[in-house]
């Protein structure tokens, strides 16, 4: 999945591996050491509760008009999140790799992980 395809399916639907919709994809964020899409952000929540969910893009499929993960939605609805004009922080980037059992490293100086797009 190239990253200027997955820009493309902005504002489409998320949904968990038994067709759930989960919410809505809002960016895409990129492995710093690869430059490759790795997460995305989700919008999730009520009007006026909204807020972004982390996903991982490992294993996700594009379809016509939504991206599939996998993942249930309760597990992805759970994730670490930021208010919708928020940002991630370094120092969440562990507890949001953590949260779906996968490994983290930081870059050889130090730098974060993830970039958004």
């Amino acid at each position: 999945m190239e990253s200027a395809d997955i820009r493309e399916w902005r504002d489409h639907d998320v949904v968990d591996e038994k067709d759930k919709k989960i919410g809505t994809l809002e960016s895409v964020y990129v492995d710093t050491a690869t430059d490759q899409p790795f997460f995305i952000t989700v919008t999730v929540g009520l009007p006026g509760k909204r807020r972004l969910v982390f996903v991982p893009l490992i294993g996700a499929v594009v379809g016509p008009g939504y991206v599939r993960v996998p993942y249930a939605k309760g597990l992805v609805k759970d994730a670490p999140s930021i208010e919708t004009d928020g940002v991630l922080k370094a120092e969440q980037e562990p507890a949001l790799f953590a949260h779906y059992e996968l490994a983290y490293t930081q870059g050889a100086g130090g730098e974060r992980r993830l970039a958004r797009r």
